[in-house]
């Protein structure tokens, strides 16, 4: 039962689309991370370096801040790429999926 599990396994990894799914995947879930990180980073540094423009108000009668929408922006921004990663693995990266278990039986 062990050999034929770890030959089922081989055979997996051996498979080009296996290979194809897993390169997808990652320069896909990079990328989005990478966006996610400049996003933070970005709202980060203009707090750190910028705090007067985040304290502005967006007009003269109002309470409301800069810095609040940009907040609400953040993370709005983080919902909408875990969106676009959902998406995305439940359609092509399931494919992919589907396919390699169909070849590997």
């Amino acid at each position: 039962m062990k050999a034929q599990h770890l030959a089922s396994a081989n055979h997996i990894r051996n498979n080009p689309k296996f290979a194809e799914l897993v390169k997808k995947r990652t320069v896909f879930a990079w990328t989005l991370s990478v966006i996610m990180l400049a996003i933070y980073f970005g709202f980060i540094s203009l707090i750190a370096f910028n705090k007067a423009f985040l304290g502005t108000k967006l007009s003269d009668a109002g309470v409301t801040t800069v810095g609040f929408p940009i907040g609400v922006g953040v993370i709005l921004s983080a919902i909408v790429l875990t969106g676009i990663y959902v998406y995305r693995a439940n359609g092509e990266f399931d494919e992919l999926n589907r396919q390699i278990i169909e070849e590997s039986r």
